[in-house]
């Protein structure tokens, strides 16, 4: 994945939360949204390995987690209750390793000061 994929599942992923929203979208989906495009933007400015995982993480976040709500909510089958929390801790890892990626990248700065 490179960082215009990640715009442009960004724009797609806006586009289902506003279009979706009245079924109840999750409101924090909207926010790792909003991280996905911030991490393509980073991305575009300087390669970081640890953005590139951050946001592969986020996206499947975003895919599993409210693609299992909404499964959920539209077919009544309990099975993709059980998807849900591995959206979530896809989220997780992804905002860990933004986490990892801004810290390395601080180093660096530094380094090169």
């Amino acid at each position: 994945m490179n960082s215009r994929f990640m715009l442009m599942f960004s724009a797609i992923s806006g586009f289902v939360f506003v279009a979706l929203g009245a079924f109840g979208a999750h409101v924090l989906s909207k926010f790792h949204t909003l991280a996905i495009l911030a991490l393509s933007v980073l991305m575009r400015q300087r390669r970081n390995l640890w953005f590139y995982w951050s946001s592969i993480a986020l996206a499947l976040g975003t895919v599993l987690f409210s693609g299992s709500l909404y499964c959920l909510a539209l077919s009544h089958l309990r099975f993709w209750a059980f998807v849900t929390p591995v959206g979530g801790l896809f989220f997780l890892t992804g905002w860990v390793l933004m986490l990892i990626g801004v810290l390395r990248q601080t180093r660096k700065a530094k380094s090169n000061e």
